[in-house]
C-alpha cells in the first residue's frame, strides 16, 4: 500500500493518529486538522479511546463519563444520612444535595437541575452551595433562597440559555423543622408510631406535571415557600427529589429506621420501579428512635 506524504512525515514526527477519526498528527499538536479533535483528551472508560469531550462524553463512542456525582453517600456523626444517584435512564446526575451539621442545626438542601434547561447539573451544584453555606451560618431561609438564586441566574449567558433548579431547604434545631422550597422538590415526615407523619410541603406544579417556580435567569420574581414544622414525637424528616417521591406516591410512606440504610433502602425501591429519573434522599433522625 502506497504512503502518503503527509502520512509519512506525521510518521516521521514520531506522531500518532487522531483517536475519532484516525488521520495521522503530528507530535505537539493541540488539535486533529481533520476533525478538529483535540488531541490530548481523557480516555473513555468504554472505548479506551483518548476522545472525551470538555462536557464529558466520547467523541468515538458516545459514552457519557461516570463523574464523583454519579452515586455519593454521606453520614454524618449524629446520624442524618444523604444518597444521591443517577438513576437508570439519564446520562448525568442533575441533582444535587447538601447535608452538614454545626451546633444544634442540622442543615439539608436538595436541588434538582430543571433538564429543559442548559447545563442543569451546575444550577443546581451551585443552588445548593450558597443556600447550605448559608443557612450553617444561622442566615434566614427567604436570605439563603435569594443567595443560590443569584448563584444560578449568574449562570445564564442570556434569559435563552439559562440554567435552572428546583430547591427545597431544611433546618433542623432544637425538635424543630424549618422548610423552604420552589419547584417540586418534597419534604416527608416519617413518624416513629404517630399518625402525624405524611407531605410536608406543596409542589409548584399545574395538572400536566409542568414546575411553575424555579430558580434561574428566567425565573422572574420567584419567592420561597416557608414552612415551620414542631413533630409531636420521634421520626424522620425526609428531603427528596421527584426521582424518589414519584415511586412513593400511591405507595404508604417507609417506617423511619437507621437513616444510611433506609436511604439505600428508598434508593434500591426507585431503581427497582424504573430508576427513570436521577434520585437525591436526605433523612435527618429527631428524637429516639425505636
Amino acid at each position: 500500500m502506497a504512503v502518503t506524504a503527509p502520512e509519512a512525515r506525521a510518521a516521521d514526527a514520531g506522531a500518532g493518529a487522531c483517536p475519532v477519526c484516525g488521520t495521522p498528527v503530528y507530535e505537539g499538536y493541540a488539535y486533529c486538522e481533520k476533525c478538529g479533535h483535540t488531541l490530548g483528551s481523557p480516555t473513555c472508560t468504554s472505548c479506551g479511546a483518548a476522545a472525551v469531550d470538555a462536557e464529558g462524553y466520547c467523541e468515538r463512542c458516545g459514552l457519557r463519563q461516570p463523574t464523583g456525582r454519579d452515586h455519593a453517600e454521606i453520614v454524618l456523626e449524629g446520624g442524618a444520612a444523604a444518597v444521591t444517584d443517577r438513576g437508570l435512564r439519564r446520562s448525568r446526575n442533575e441533582d444535587a444535595v447538601a447535608l452538614l451539621a454545626a451546633g444544634r442545626s442540622t442543615v439539608a438542601v436538595v436541588c434538582d437541575g430543571v433538564g429543559s434547561s442548559p447545563r442543569a447539573d451546575e444550577a443546581s451544584a451551585v443552588a445548593v452551595e450558597a443556600a447550605s453555606a448559608a443557612l450553617i451560618r444561622g442566615l434566614s431561609h427567604e436570605e439563603a433562597f435569594e443567595l443560590a438564586g443569584r448563584a444560578v441566574t449568574k449562570l445564564a449567558t442570556s434569559v435563552h440559555d439559562a440554567p435552572a433548579s428546583t430547591y427545597v431547604a431544611a433546618v433542623v434545631r432544637d425538635g424543630r423543622i424549618s422548610l423552604a422550597w420552589a419547584g417540586d422538590t418534597r419534604a416527608y415526615w416519617l413518624p416513629a408510631g404517630l399518625p402525624d407523619g405524611g407531605l410536608l410541603t406543596i409542589d409548584d406544579a399545574i395538572e400536566t406535571g409542568e414546575i411553575t417556580a424555579w430558580l434561574g435567569a428566567d425565573a422572574g420574581d420567584v419567592r420561597p415557600h416557608v414552612r415551620v414544622f414542631e413533630p409531636q414525637g420521634p421520626g424522620l424528616l425526609l428531603v427528596c427529589s421527584d426521582g424518589l417521591w414519584r415511586y412513593l406516591d400511591g405507595h404508604p410512606l417507609p417506617a423511619p429506621g437507621e437513616p444510611q440504610a433506609l436511604a439505600r433502602e428508598l434508593l434500591r425501591h426507585a431503581l427497582d420501579s424504573g430508576g427513570q429519573d436521577n434520585i437525591t434522599i436526605a433523612l435527618i433522625p429527631l428524637g429516639e428512635l425505636p
